[in-house]
């Protein structure tokens, strides 16, 4: 429990920003499912013209600091090969 009047907005204030976060963090989640949902399917061009878009919400993402930029690195790697290798 907070006891001082910093405290207590350092609170509100995190309240704030974890639900900022997960709707972000949701985003995230919703646009990478998106591509790989297209990739399964074997749909490559769908997934082609997906890719873009999530690449830059993983971005965008990483920037704001809720992933780890080698984590957004890794995701975008892991996905790109995946779609190259429906066209192969």
């Amino acid at each position: 429990m907070a006891n001082t009047k910093s405290a207590e907005k350092r609170n509100r204030q995190n309240v704030q920003q974890r639900e900022r976060n997960r709707g972000h963090r949701s985003r995230l989640r919703t646009a990478i499912k998106r591509l790989r949902t297209a990739v399964a399917s074997g749909d490559a061009a769908q997934a082609q013209e997906a890719l873009p878009a999530t690449l830059s919400v993983i971005d965008k993402i990483a920037q704001k600091g809720i992933i780890h930029a080698n984590a957004a690195a890794r995701y975008k790697s892991r996905l790109v090969k995946r779609v190259a290798a429906l066209k192969a």
